[in-house]
Order: structure tokens, then C-alpha cells, then sequence
């Protein structure tokens, strides 16, 4: 039997264990479950290894915007699958998972059984969605031109754009990160570049074209 190696990126230590034990039992005791509560501690976990056979990710995840961190890791590790997990299973949310390049969903309200399944059927090479409703709206072009310029970060410059989104100056990014300031302004001209913006306004509001639910959709 295959010995998988799955990354659980979820900051409720609860659903966690719960994971764990799903996968545990559907897929044996020689799974190998290593869990991250951020996204930066996700991206410690992939600096370290690259070939994960299977990433879950919760959609609310600390240091993401929306369906930032699927788009970061879609453009860095394009080889590992990822499966998006949330608790907001509205079929826009389904939809744009898709649309940016998720290997499936998981609503967290699925029984074990059914996220035993949707594990392996990803893992087998295929996909794993729940219906969604016909009239549901596809992603817009900005959106979608925003996430192929996210893609195109590396995780360092993603983690300086979402301090610029926050408001933080360049000496207290570089602060926060233990870098010199020319440095990080070194990484603003060249997010600046990769995402066709000239200011930290546009910067910021073309990081909201990834939020979980589309503008003109209410929660």
C-alpha cells in the first residue's frame, strides 16, 4: 500500500485532530499527517519538503486573503494538489476554488466518510466536488488577472504585499521580517511590477479580488 504524505494547513487545532483521524482510518497507519496553523508556517513546511502528495487548506487561514493562499501555492508548487476546506460552503466559494486551481473541496460540515473519499479520489489523480448551483457566478477577469500576478510572487515578496495591504511602512516590514529597508523596498518595486500596479492602494485592492465571496454577492 502507497504511504502518503499530506499537509493539514488549518488554524482550528480541533478540525485538525479531526483530519487526522479521518485520514488515519481511510487511508492507514502509514499516512504521514504534518499540520500548519499559517500560512507562513505552511510555507516553512514546503520550503523544507516540495513533494507533499496532497495539501489541505483552509480557506480562512492567518496571512491569507481569501483565496490568496491557494494562488500562492498553486504559482510556487503548481505539482501538489491542493484541496481547499472550509466552513463557508457557499457554491461561489466551491466555484472560485475551482477556478483557481484547486483539486477540490471540502465542506467542513462532511462526514468522515465523504472526506475520506474526496482524499482519495484526489489522491488517485482525479477531483473531489460537491454539486453547486447552475446560476452561480464565474470568476471575473480581474480576479483571475490578479490571481495569475499573485502567482508570480515568490513567498517572500506575498508576505511583504500582505504587510503593504495592512498598512505597515517599509521600516516596520523590514522590522518585522529582520531585513534591511532597501530591501523591502527592492521587493515593493518588483511586486509593484509583477502586478501591473504603481500604488499600494491599487496593490491592496487587487488583493481583494481574491476575498472568498464575490463583491456583488452577499454573505
Amino acid at each position: 500500500m502507497a504511504v502518503y504524505e499530506i499537509l493539514i494547513a488549518d488554524d482550528h487545532p480541533l478540525f485538525r485532530s479531526a483530519l487526522q483521524q479521518a485520514l488515519t482510518q481511510g487511508l492507514g497507519p502509514g499516512v504521514r499527517l504534518v499540520e500548519a496553523a499559517s500560512i507562513a508556517e505552511l510555507e516553512s513546511r514546503l520550503a523544507e519538503k516540495p513533494d507533499w502528495d496532497l495539501v489541505l487548506l483552509d480557506l480562512n487561514m492567518p496571512g491569507a486573503y481569501g483565496f490568496s493562499g491557494l494562488v500562492l501555492l498553486r504559482g510556487q508548487y503548481p505539482q501538489i494538489p491542493v484541496v481547499m476546506i472550509s466552513a463557508q460552503e457557499e457554491s461561489a466559494i466551491v466555484l472560485r476554488s475551482k477556478e483557481f486551481g484547486a483539486s477540490g473541496f471540502i465542506p467542513k460540515s462532511s462526514s468522515l466518510e465523504t472526506i475520506q473519499q474526496a482524499v482519495r479520489q484526489v489522491l488517485e489523480g482525479d477531483t473531489w466536488w460537491p454539486e453547486i448551483s447552475a446560476d452561480v457566478q464565474a470568476v471575473s477577469a480581474e480576479a483571475k488577472a490578479a490571481s495569475a500576478g499573485l502567482a508570480s510572487l515568490t513567498p517572500q515578496q506575498f508576505r511583504v504585499l500582505t504587510m503593504v495591504c495592512e498598512g505597515l511602512l517599509n521600516k516596520q516590514i523590514a522590522y518585522e521580517l529582520g531585513v534591511s529597508e532597501a530591501t523591502v523596498k527592492a521587493h515593493v518595486t518588483a511586486i509593484f511590477r509583477k502586478l501591473g500596479v504603481r500604488t499600494r492602494t491599487q496593490a491592496a485592492l487587487l488583493l481583494q479580488q481574491l476575498e472568498s465571496i464575490p463583491s456583488a454577492t452577499t454573505v
